[in-house]
């Protein structure tokens, strides 16, 4: 009886994870779908690597919002105008900005955002092993004994 208690709970986990999945393939709505299965194959292709501005790093092909609506179908006019990919990915990133891009290229001043965090690291493990290079040579402190008034003094402290 156990077993299949069990399985029943595993089966409604399973339908109610199904229900709560965010729709990411319900995104592109039937009206922007392409007639023709080659250019809408490109367009799916390309709005993978373009980030909704609103949604900010979900791609506009998974995002519901209004903006990444209008982006999709922005690339699919210019796809459907006999733009090339890189035609079409050219004119949203001159409209909207490199940041419309999911992976920027690493150009121009690009480089220093791609570059910072590797040299950030470097940086802090050469001040780490500065640190630990000028610890380990400091002279250590020798270590001395009480002094006849401390010690009596800690005599008293002890015995209240």
């Amino acid at each position: 009886m156990k077993q299949w208690r069990y399985m029943i709970l595993g089966l409604a986990g399973l339908m109610a994870a199904a229900l709560f999945q965010p729709p990411a393939a319900f995104a592109v709505e039937p009206d922007e779908i392409l007639a023709d299965p080659v250019l809408e194959g490109r367009a799916r292709e390309l709005s993978k690597d373009l980030r909704c501005l609103v949604c900010r790093n979900e791609s506009i092909d998974e995002s519901n919002a209004e903006l990444a609506r209008d982006l999709r179908v922005l690339l699919r006019e210019r796809l459907s105008a006999g733009d090339s990919d890189r035609e079409a990915m050219d004119f949203i990133v001159d409209r909207y900005g490199e940041y419309v891009l999911l992976r920027p290229s690493a150009s121009g001043a690009n480089w220093l955002l791609w570059a910072a965090g590797p040299l950030m690291l470097l940086a802090a493990l050469a001040i780490a092993a500065v640190y630990v290079r000028g610890r380990s040579r400091a002279p250590k402190a020798a270590e001395q004994g009480l002094s006849a008034e401390e010690q009596e003094r800690l005599r008293k402290i002890l015995e209240d």
